[in-house]
């Protein structure tokens, strides 16, 4: 159990993606689909909630540590946001807070298992890179077993300090130890699907993550990826879930992440 609880994370919402070519992020489309203005980025909120674990379990959280979060409702731009964590046994189940509303849940735990970190050998290594011309979003550009890559990224300490101020994260571990903080791995599953494929307005609404290793400051960052499943929802969203691992400087597994997305939401109507 906790020596003590943990308080509130409490932060000014910044939507970081106004600017973006996903238009759910822009206020005036995001109204014509049901919606106040433009959402702040799911990945964002999940960066927020990252806070907790790492407040709780610091580097053995970002080296080994696992969470599960959903969004449920929107979190907008210069908004209060607040993150709580209540202990479950061994784990923090997190609630993000706005305007009144739950806006998002999960959960960070310490996995008991211990499973290793998937072996490079067993991943396919040569993707091909995102195509320069991509084509639409659609059934069948994100079919089941189509596989998923991204340009390698870097993360130096500049872009680091800019997304820290974005996410307003107070935590002094990643600017101290030269880390790379879990929203921004979570965002690399992001660009799985906005570098293979044209895709309208859209809207993160999960996702699972397990770390395996802490990203640092200056690592090549590459994902492979695959779809695992493309179906419409009950409520008429088009809805693809891709699983993908996060590989370091092509040697080293930093984490595993399945990503859930409505890539086609139905018109008038907010995901939740």
């Amino acid at each position: 159990m906790l020596s003590k609880p943990l308080a509130a994370h409490e932060i000014s919402a910044f939507n970081t993606a106004a600017a973006s070519e996903n238009k759910i992020h822009d206020d005036a489309i995001a109204r014509r689909f049901g919606f106040r203005g433009g959402l702040v980025p799911g990945v964002e909120v999940y960066a927020y909630m990252a806070h907790m674990p790492v407040e709780r379990w610091g580097r053995a959280w970002l080296e080994g540590g696992a969470a599960e979060c959903r969004f449920l409702k929107p979190v907008y731009d210069g908004a209060r946001a607040r993150v709580s964590a209540a202990q479950e046994s061994e784990q923090l189940a997190l609630t993000v807070e706005s305007a009144g509303e739950v806006c998002a849940t999960g959960r960070a735990f310490l996995p008991s298992d211990r499973r290793p970190r998937p072996s490079i050998d067993a991943l396919p290594l040569d993707l091909p890179p995102p195509p320069a011309e991509r084509p639409p979003a659609s059934e069948v550009s994100l079919a089941p077993g189509r596989a998923l890559g991204i340009a390698p990224t870097i993360i130096d300490r500049a872009t680091l300090a800019g997304y820290l101020d974005d996410i307003r994260e107070t935590d002094p571990i990643y600017r101290s130890e030269g880390l790379v903080h879990p929203g921004q791995i979570l965002r690399l599953a992001n660009q799985a699907l906005v570098q293979n494929v044209v895709l309208g307005p859209w809207i993160h609404v999960g996702s699972k993550v397990r770390h395996h290793a802490a990203a640092r400051l200056g690592d090549e960052l590459t994902l492979r990826g695959k779809v695992t499943a493309n179906a419409v929802s009950s409520k008429g969203h088009a809805i693809v879930e891709f699983d993908a691992i996060i590989v370091a400087e092509r040697k080293t597994s930093i984490a595993e992440i399945t990503h859930t997305a409505i890539w086609r939401p139905r018109p008038g109507a907010e995901a939740a």
